[in-house]
């Protein structure tokens, strides 16, 4: 058993310190969702923000474009050119998306500079693209809204997915310890 542990160090290591921080970001972020009342920025700030974003966005793709809170649960209601095209929940705000990225970040880690400076890059970069995500998929559904189940859970997911996995795959190869441990 001792022998296998020492062989599988860095693995444990890696999957421990995944966990701990993921959990810990996690109970942190539902923390945050669940002492946010909606009162100021409907239905908690990052989904208000990312929703104000996108529509200001899209208006400036020529869009008409109206975020409404929703009547029936918390989320916003994207209304592009009076036509209700999507909502905008929680879940879109990207927030889980990057405590994902940054957990294996962190379980990866580099030089601590180096460490802090790509989970802030590689954050802006992956909120910037889930909020292209939003507009796109809003237009998409806006102009094919026969495909809108296609495009919400197949091709959009796996645009911001896709992205996330090339910035791990980006750091492993250039950053992490565990590289230089075998470069």
């Amino acid at each position: 058993m001792k022998l296998l542990f020492i062989k599988y160090k860095s693995v444990i290591r890696f999957i421990l310190t995944f966990l701990l921080v993921y959990i810990l970001f996690s109970v942190l972020y539902k923390f945050y969702l669940q002492f946010s009342d909606g009162s100021n920025f409907y239905p908690d700030y990052f989904t208000h923000l990312v929703g104000l974003q996108s529509s200001d966005i899209l208006n400036n793709l020529g869009y008409a474009t109206q975020i409404l809170p929703h009547e029936a649960e918390p989320s916003l209601k994207l209304i592009l050119n009076n036509v209700y095209v999507a909502r905008i929940i929680e879940g879109c705000n990207g927030v889980s998306i990057l405590i994902l990225f940054t957990s294996f970040i962190i379980a990866f880690s580099g030089k601590l500079k180096t460490t802090f400076f790509y989970i802030l890059a590689g954050s802006v970069l992956i909120y910037v693209v889930n909020i292209i995500r939003i507009v796109i998929l809003s237009i998409g559904i806006y102009s094919y809204p026969k495909q809108a189940d296609v495009l919400h859970e197949v091709v959009f997911p796996a645009i911001i997915y896709g992205v996330v996995f090339l910035l791990w795959v980006f750091w492993v190869n250039r950053f992490s310890k565990l590289n230089k441990k075998h470069g």
